[in-house]
């Protein structure tokens, strides 16, 4: 997976937890929690779909990496 892909996944896999206009103005640095003010049941459901696009397993040690977008990019592209 390229960081172009992993980072499009992220996306629509946000997307799908948190549509709206603060979506569409995230950076690829901004705190995901924060600026999208997730809950911590929409971040794990964040983590759960993310997890299952991905087809692969992510586990609660793994939160820290996925903060950002670039991050969690990082962090699904160094998982392959």
């Amino acid at each position: 997976m390229t960081p172009d892909e992993a980072r499009k996944m992220i996306k629509k896999t946000l997307q799908e937890i948190a549509p709206g206009p603060a979506l569409d103005e995230l950076e690829a640095d901004d705190d995901l929690r924060e600026r999208l003010e997730l809950d911590s049941l929409d971040f794990l459901n964040f983590v759960e779909a993310l997890s299952d696009r991905a087809g692969r397993r992510i586990d609660e040690d793994d939160y820290p990496e996925l903060v950002t977008i670039e991050t969690a990019a990082k962090f699904l592209c160094t998982r392959e």
